[in-house]
């Protein structure tokens, strides 16, 4: 049994400025996700004839693409996410207590995101970017889907370094059991948050980006994140402790695996749906 590091959340403090630790794993996403797209455009789908031309003009309307359009979807993407995964905690898991105090829906300083509200959130900033570059929606969502994961995988370490999210008592057998003090208790827990990070984290990552590298119909691998992080993040919730003003719900079930049901359901329809479409760029 292992005890969790307890790590300053805080990682530089400069006066009254204070960086913390899951502020830069934000920045890690962020950074990762804009490398990431910039290799994703070497894609036949996105490096199409006329690419330096395109490069110039900016990508207004369609055409080649360029980085500019990978800079202009990190900046709706931060926008979706900031917004989307604030709303979506406050509607998912709390709503009566964010009507009744609204003002607080504002003090993201204070915890609450979702990731399901933070890609609602980036869905609709993706239909802004695409609408306003003329470009289909699929398109722009296979660009980015294998790109979402290292960022997942960064989010969750910050979870761990703040002792936050802890897993499910587990047996003091199991040898990489710990005990998370912030919990309150000295059980011994799974370290759920590690096991996020590797499940819909690295191994998500992973089978993505493999299968994204092959000629893939318009909509078949932002079926394949939906329903691969669906999958994996239900699977990860066995193990997560569930909120404690939440608990279980209907059939013993997360909040989360009830959310993941619809990405489930949804990323295979879609994957299906697309199957029968047009292979891209051909």
């Amino acid at each position: 049994m292992l005890l969790a590091p307890q790590i300053d959340p805080i990682a530089v403090q400069i006066g009254p400025l204070a960086v913390h630790w899951y502020g830069l794993m934000y920045l890690v996403a962020f950074g990762l996700f804009y490398a990431l797209a910039r290799l994703r455009l070497r894609h036949p789908t996105y490096a199409v004839a006329g690419g330096k031309t395109g490069a110039k003009a900016g990508n207004k309307t369609g055409g080649a693409w360029a980085p500019r359009d990978v800079e202009d979807i990190l900046f709706y993407g931060v926008l979706g996410v900031i917004l989307g995964g604030r709303l979506g905690y406050c509607l998912f898991y709390k709503p009566a207590y964010y009507l009744a105090h609204p003002l607080e829906i504002f003090a993201v300083w204070e915890g609450g995101m979702s990731f399901h509200g933070g890609l609602i959130g980036v869905l609709l900033a993706m239909v802004w970017f695409a609408r306003s570059r003329q470009r289909p929606w699929l398109q722009v969502m296979d660009l980015i889907a294998p790109c979402v994961p290292t960022g997942l995988a960064a989010g969750r370490m910050g979870n761990f370094i703040n002792g936050e999210l802890w897993g499910r008592a587990a047996s003091a057998e199991l040898p990489w059991a710990m005990v998370f003090q912030q919990s309150g208790t000295l059980l011994p827990r799974h370290p759920s948050q590690l096991y996020q990070f590797l499940l819909e984290g690295l191994l998500l990552f992973v089978l993505l980006w493999l299968y994204a590298r092959g000629p893939r119909k318009t909509g078949q691998v932002s079926g394949a994140f939906l329903f691969g992080y669906g999958v994996l993040r239900f699977v990860a919730e066995y193990f997560r402790e569930p909120d404690d003003f939440l608990g279980l719900l209907a059939l013993g079930m997360s909040m989360g695996q009830w959310l993941c049901l619809p990405m489930i359901i949804g990323g295979l329809a879609l994957w299906v749906w697309a199957g029968r479409q047009p292979v891209q760029g051909r």
